[in-house]
């Protein structure tokens, strides 16, 4: 295992503290928030501390943090202290570039829908426009908000209860589910990174939270501690339901030639035929086929 650096945050400057949390953190959701102030000036910024917390009431929260370098507040607090509405827009791969021109600090009475191009949608339940361009948008009356300090860098958080909220029909699946892959949301990493959630980047596990599986304990010692298989392979066998019977174990042999062939070239019990078990083993769990793979190393 490489060397890790313990670190007391006292010890930090606020900016190298910050790029530290923003960048193991990650990658995080992006609420692009729509405000309004008291003039009807409308106000769009990019918030990435940020995340849905309850579906029952539909609760999101974000927060809009004190600057660290000049311990300002932003527009879009002001704006919620004043009227408690937001709408609060996903940000699609498309979008990305126009919106990091809604982040500059541009005066109050600038309206960031002209300076980054967007277009303004109205709302039904909440006076702040939804952008047209986001393909979800979410009407939110925000109910609380906390500050956690008056230093450069403390956050006010919004807990935001969704009135209302619009899908684009375009990424609703069959399934009537969003599709991650039509959707193309980014996502926030630390520095100027970001990461788009679509494509190769996605991939699916299913775990039944109601089913009971193995778990790590339940596997064979020279399973659990093997050296040539990852902790992730393991936990691909460790999410099945039982170990294989002994039936199951020969039949596998029967029909998997290749299988058959690799364990006559090596004494059984030996290392060096269990090292061409993992190795295999790691081919099948590459396949998808778990229990065959859990299987395999479970021959004697």
């Amino acid at each position: 295992m490489s060397k890790m650096r313990s670190i007391n945050p006292q010890d930090l400057e606020i900016k190298d503290l910050h790029q530290f949390m923003v960048g193991a953190i990650a990658p995080r959701p992006i609420a692009f928030v729509s405000t309004i102030d008291e003039n009807g000036v409308a106000n769009i910024a990019p918030y990435s501390f940020f995340n849905a917390f309850s579906s029952n009431p539909p609760m999101m929260v974000f927060s809009s943090n004190r600057t660290v370098r000049g311990n300002t507040t932003k527009d879009t607090l002001h704006n919620i202290q004043a009227n408690q509405e937001v709408v609060i827009n996903v940000v699609t791969y498309d979008m990305v570039q126009q919106m990091t021109l809604a982040s500059i600090s541009y005066p109050a009475h600038i309206d960031e829908f002209a300076k980054a191009g967007f277009t303004p949608l109205a709302a039904e339940t909440v006076a702040p426009f939804r952008i047209a361009e986001s393909p979800v948008q979410f009407e939110c009356k925000v109910e609380q908000i906390v500050s956690l300090g008056e230093h450069g860098g403390a956050g006010n958080l919004m807990f935001c209860k969704v009135q209302r909220f619009h899908i684009d029909e375009a990424v609703i699946d069959e399934r009537n589910r969003i599709d991650p892959h039509k959707l193309d949301l980014v996502g926030r990493l630390g520095r100027a990174y970001y990461v788009r959630a679509s494509g190769d980047a996605l991939f699916s596990i299913y775990q039944n939270p109601s089913d009971l599986a193995l778990g790590f304990d339940q596997l064979p010692e020279r399973i659990r501690q093997s050296d040539t298989l990852k902790g992730s392979e393991i936990a691909c066998m460790a999410g099945l339901m039982a170990l294989p019977t002994e039936q199951e174990i020969e039949q596998l042999v029967q029909k998997d030639d290749s299988l058959a062939n690799l364990l006559e070239l090596a004494p059984a019990g030996s290392t060096a035929r269990f090292q061409m078990q993992e190795r295999y083993a790691r081919t099948l769990i590459q396949q998808g086929e778990y229990a065959n793979a859990l299987a395999c190393l479970m021959i004697e």
